[in-house]
């Protein structure tokens, strides 16, 4: 027998779990399909994820932001490093009257909190371990077809599901891509001085080495370098890791260490050229993906999200043309804008030319003595500008 639902959401990472979230405080009925074993997932996701200010609001509005606060640490400064440079740019939450610009939280801690509400809201069934195999769009539903032969049938599905969404190559739309050659080593790390709630970010010709606080006075690293040497610091020994942090953390931190394990990921960038279909719709990943240098790959999937969600809101069909038009009109500027800035930011910094290198110095000089031009950007590290969704804006 055919199962029926208002609406199916492909993909069970935090992107999909929220969604789902949101999508059945409406009153939807939403069946999330994760192809995964949740607990391989958590097991396996050593990464943490900085979540903006305007994020924060999105999972307040979604009713889990309060499970999440202990678990969480706030940024409350930013030092921007480039090279061996003197010229250094800081911003300052208090200089905004803003209580941090975003929180760093560990991914397993975001999920396994996102998938207790999942399974406590009556409006959702979350189906692990099924892969979807087909689609087949009619002109009021779509029929989804499992693994194991089971077919659902809903009025919209929304791809959730990453950057080599299935979704979307079912729907047949193109992108994009640009590998970047470089990987990105994460791990947690402890040192003897206190982070204060700092954040550093400093830009290398290798590629940018970030460090964001966390609970316990400890930190979490975010380190790319160049994809082929990838092996070389993930199988390394702890004192050989160690000694290479110390150098690239100089005193800020004290003596610092590797806590637990490290691992690397594959950076590279993925851009699809629409987000809609009969029916169907993407979000997050499934539309784009791009470089972590500003910590907004999340952020901007939370705005997708919430862009979807408020134009779902009194439909009386989801998966209405008309809808998913505006729901793409919405966010297609604004994740153009972030994916060519990420990409133009990783490419700049990357340049050790004379010639760059100075001009970079005297932007980041000159942002750290203009006011308005520092306010801007503080406000854009908290993922406060632009048209932003109500959810976003604000908490209920």
């Amino acid at each position: 027998m055919t199962k029926i639902y208002d609406i199916a959401v492909i993909g069970g990472g935090l992107a999909g779990l929220t969604q789902s979230i949101l999508l059945a405080q409406q009153g939807w009925t939403v069946i999330c399909i994760d192809r995964d074993d949740p607990k391989n997932q958590i097991n396996s996701d050593i990464r943490t994820t900085a979540i903006s200010w305007g994020s924060r609001n999105l999972l307040k509005n979604a009713g889990v932001w309060a499970d999440m606060e202990e678990l969480a640490e706030c940024i409350r400064d930013i030092l921007i490093l480039d090279e061996d440079s003197p010229v250094e740019l800081e911003f300052n939450a208090t200089d905004i009257d803003a209580e941090g610009f975003g929180w760093i939280v560990d991914n397993r801690d975001l999920r396994q909190v996102l998938m207790s509400h999942v399974a406590k809201n009556k409006n959702i069934t979350h189906l692990t371990g099924q892969s979807v195999t087909d689609f087949k769009t009619q002109q009021n539903s779509v029929e989804v077809t499992l693994q194991n032969d089971e077919t659902i049938t809903v009025q919209l599905v929304i791809g959730a599901d990453g950057r080599n969404s299935f979704t979307r190559k079912w729907m047949g739309i193109q992108t994009f891509k640009k590998d970047y050659k470089q990987s990105a080593i994460v791990c947690l790390i402890n040192h003897t001085k206190p982070h204060n709630g700092m954040a550093l970010e400093h830009f290398r010709t290798q590629g940018p080495f970030a460090v964001l606080p966390f609970t316990d006075n400890r930190s979490a690293v975010v380190w790319t370098i160049p994809g082929a040497e990838a092996n070389q610091w993930t199988k390394c020994s702890d004192d050989v890791f160690n000694a290479a942090l110390q150098t690239r953390c100089g005193d800020l931190y004290g003596d610092v260490s590797v806590q637990g394990s490290r691992a690397a990921w594959p950076l590279n960038l993925v851009k699809a050229h629409k987000y809609i279909g009969d029916r169907m719709v993407l979000v997050a990943e499934a539309a784009h993906g791009m470089h972590p240098i500003a910590g907004q790959g999340l952020n901007m999937s939370l705005r997708d999200i919430a862009a979807l969600t408020e134009t779902l809101n009194g439909a009386s069909d989801p998966g209405d043309a008309a809808l998913l038009k505006q729901y793409q009109s919405m966010r297609r500027m604004d994740n153009v804008g972030m994916v060519a800035a990420t990409d133009i930011l990783n490419e700049l910094f990357g340049f050790n030319f004379f010639g760059v290198r100075a001009a970079r110095r005297f932007g980041l000089h000159a942002i750290s003595k203009i006011p308005y031009a520092k306010k801007f950007f503080m406000k854009q590290a908290m993922g406060a500008v632009g048209h932003l969704p109500n959810l976003i804006k604000k908490a209920g």
